[in-house]
């Protein structure tokens, strides 16, 4: 039996051990990777002739839920998997129903084409902006079940306002009645929070992990929600 030198039992035992840690990098990626699929039902529908057609079809609605996760991770701050939900597949279904769309479970987002046939701007845009909102609902705590459901639409629109998905017909900073009024008129109000504290959304999103209070304002930002919302508005001569 030949006998290998010894530098070149060396130079194998790197190889190996280089081989190695780039198998566990491989794995470790897989382990947090998220696998993105879109289902088409709509058959020869004009809001599925529209997805297929104008839009893109099944490639940019996984080019979409894709982005979505990555700008919605990163916004969140959690780039440590430990710091989110263990979702490993989101799944977008087309389908002719009603309203604009919905995430069930936190893995399904079944998006009604019949919306997008009558969208008059850029419908690419108004498609893009809707994913992303739901998407943020794959994502973002809830306070386990005890958050206001308009903050949390509205945490929704503001990751979609960060975006640049915002449509036109979103009502302007200052706009509402209510801090929790939800979607667009909470959005501006996050903006606004965001402005004061920056980080302060991705703060907030951490501290619903696991409930819920209207006393996380005065944590991060050191007044009342409601004093916040008055002097939100009264910057804008509401």
């Amino acid at each position: 039996m030949q006998t290998r030198p010894p530098k070149v039992i060396k130079k194998m035992a790197r190889r190996h051990k280089i081989i190695l840690v780039i198998s566990l990098m491989v794995a470790v990626s897989l382990v947090n990777a998220v696998d993105f699929s879109v289902i088409d039902n709509t058959g020869d529908s004009p809001g599925g002739r529209t997805f297929q057609e104008e839009i893109g079809g099944e490639n940019y609605g996984r080019q979409a839920l894709s982005y979505a996760t990555d700008f919605v991770l990163d916004l969140f701050q959690q780039t440590n998997p430990s710091d989110r939900k263990p979702i490993t597949k989101i799944t977008l279904f087309m389908e002719n129903s009603d309203g604009v769309a919905y995430n069930s479970q936190a893995q399904e987002i079944h998006f009604n084409v019949g919306y997008l046939a009558d969208v008059s701007e850029d419908v690419t845009r108004e498609f893009t902006g809707v994913v992303y909102h739901e998407v943020v609902h794959s994502w973002q705590w809830n306070g386990a079940d005890q958050a206001p459901g308009g903050l949390i639409e509205g945490i929704a629109d503001y990751v979609r306002l960060k975006a640049g998905y915002a449509p036109g017909h979103w009502v302007g900073p200052g706009g509402g009645d209510t801090w929790d009024q939800g979607y667009d008129v909470t959005a501006r109000f996050l903006e606004y929070c965001n402005d004061l504290r920056n980080g302060f959304v991705a703060e907030l999103n951490e501290k619903m992990r696991s409930g819920y209070s209207d006393g996380f304002f005065v944590d991060l930002l050191g007044k009342d929600v409601n004093q916040l919302w008055g002097e939100y508005k009264a910057q804008y001569g509401q």
